[in-house]
């Protein structure tokens, strides 16, 4: 595919079947598992909570348990290899934790809960942070990422990192999603020979295969939302500003964000609170002052699609007939939900575009990981070109199926003062907000925009890359804006969401939709590990 077609339709988000999980310490050992790993089924955080405070379940009990099941369907049986490192430590933070309830103090209601993490955000522990490149391994950083620091403080059990596309699928145009040099393919839980999407493969197919509760990725361009989908659970793209950046390995600052990935509305909304707060080594945040808060799960409402106003992006359907069909049910429930459903011709103009989304992130790429790359410590490489470099040097284990065309077109931009940068810049902002979503929103006093997700996942092809069929992640990524993906049904036994985005800081109002959705339609389904698809 294109990358202009990419970046209009698809996931930033990139797949090897022969190497072996590779982690950093050990934390499975011998021991007695108190939770049935039925238990651990579509568990969700109240839940998990509700055993802690009752006694029935410690942080240990379910760390030991959350790490057992890893070990059986992660590294062995089906071999999804969503987790590429175990946090040596889960176990002690989580008997820290027991004691602290034991004494009385609960810090809220991640108290104790394991937490899945990409491999691309910064943890100053045991655990490395590589992107999914052998080029970082080895290398220190020199400080939690701030959403780290977040977690910690709100008392979760950091489990271990999710295994990615390399350089969050910013490397190759015809990479695979969820391969990464360091990491192997990922695979999706519902067919293993499909593709879980990425970037942020492995918190996708990990929430999905009932390895853990939450898991936290990121997103420049459909790396949270189509992984959500692919994988059947909900994911959040939060407004970029509203969840500090600092100490994530970065493509471009005007578009990265993280975000939280779950089975289910109210757990993605409990994990976006933790993850909000205005942090001092990312300026951006400042801008949510006021528009933050440490609670979305007061925003649930299962009355809440009755007297919304809702746009529907007809220019995301018409790319498969079965996918159509989902959203025209969706579309017929909302109605008897209480919605107002205005039908739209195009959410932006993406003839307007010419080419500008992809060289802004070029243009932020080769500058913000420059940045990146210089404050870490012992790493072997400083810059893109030496990561270039690297690449090259060691081509038999990083570049077996996809090389570095993106990584040779971005060593070639100037700095961010280039002209060409900051008109480019403008335009996807005009394209994206003022053309785009703001202009709907106004012209039809909208609370939301909905359009499929994306389709069904395809087979993981690693001679050919990746086939997207069709997605609407482009619009919300290029303006910054708020984006949720929630399952909207299945194609032959492969899961569908359904995107709800909408202008800045409107998470709240997403929020309360999405949940009414889930609610009335219940859509999520366990995933069966199938070794081919349906029909």
């Amino acid at each position: 595919m294109k990358r202009r077609k990419f970046l209009q339709y698809g996931a930033l988000g990139g797949a090897s079947l022969t190497f072996p999980f590779r982690g950093t310490g050990n934390a499975f050992s011998k021991r007695s598992v108190p939770l049935q790993d039925s238990e651990l089924e579509e568990i969700t955080v109240s839940s998990l909570q509700e055993g802690m405070q009752s006694g029935k379940y410690t942080a240990r009990s379910i760390t030991e348990a959350y790490l057992s099941r890893i070990e059986a369907l992660d590294q062995q049986g089906p071999s999804l290899r969503s987790v590429i490192e175990i946090n040596p430590d889960a176990l002690s933070i989580a008997d820290r934790l027991d004691q602290e309830r034991k004494a009385g103090n609960v810090r809220g209601a991640l108290h104790g809960i394991p937490v899945l993490i990409k491999d691309n955000i910064d943890t100053a522990d045991k655990m490395q942070t590589t992107a999914g490149s052998l080029a970082l391994v080895g290398s220190r950083v020199k400080q939690d990422a701030f959403i780290v620091q977040q977690l910690r403080e709100a008392g979760a059990v950091l489990l271990g990192k999710t295994n990615l596309s390399e350089w969050a699928n910013f490397r190759s145009e015809r990479s695979s999603s969820g391969w990464s040099g360091r990491g192997g393919q990922t695979r999706n839980p519902y067919v293993l020979d499909r593709n879980p999407c990425g970037s942020s493969s492995g918190s996708g197919v990990a929430v999905s295969a009932n390895l853990c509760a939450i898991a936290v990725g990121t997103e420049t361009n459909g790396s949270i939302v189509c992984p959500s989908s692919t994988n059947g659970i909900v994911g959040i793209k939060p407004t970029v500003g509203l969840v500090s950046r600092a100490g994530i390995i970065p493509i471009a600052h005007s578009q990265d964000t993280a975000g939280p990935m779950a089975r289910t509305v109210t757990d993605a909304a409990l994990l976006l609170g933790a993850l909000t707060g205005i942090d001092p080594r990312d300026p951006v945040t400042q801008q949510s002052q006021g528009q933050l808060h440490q609670d979305y799960t007061r925003f649930l409402d299962a009355q809440g699609l009755r007297g919304a106003r809702i746009g529907v992006g007809r220019n995301f359907f018409g790319f498969h007939e079965r996918v159509d069909q989902l959203m025209e049910e969706a579309i017929r429930l909302m109605k008897e939900q209480g919605a107002t459903l205005i039908e739209l011709e195009e959410v932006m103009p993406n003839e307007e575009l010419e080419g500008a989304g992809y060289e802004v992130l070029l243009y932020e790429f080769k500058a913000d990981l420059n940045q990146y790359l210089a404050g870490l410590a012992d790493a072997p490489v400083r810059t893109l070109k030496d990561l270039i470099a690297f690449n090259k040097a060691h081509a038999k284990e990083e570049m077996p199926y996809f090389g570095q065309e993106i990584f040779l077109k971005a060593e070639e931009k100037g700095d961010l003062e280039t002209q060409d940068y900051k008109k480019a810049l403008e335009k996807i902002h005009e394209v994206s907000r003022d053309k785009g979503i703001d202009k709907v929103r106004k012209e039809h006093q909208l609370d939301a925009i909905i359009a499929p997700t994306g389709g069904p996942a395809w087979k993981t092809d690693l001679i050919n890359g990746d086939h997207f069929g069709g997605g609407s992640s482009s619009p919300a990524a290029m303006a910054g804006y708020p984006n949720i993906t929630v399952p909207a049904g299945y194609v032959f036994g492969l899961p569908v969401g359904i995107s709800f985005f909408s202008g800045a800081y409107q998470e709240p109002t997403l929020i309360r939709l999405a949940y009414a959705f889930e609610q009335a339609t219940q859509h999520r389904k366990v995933p069966q590990f199938l070794a081919k698809a349906e029909g």
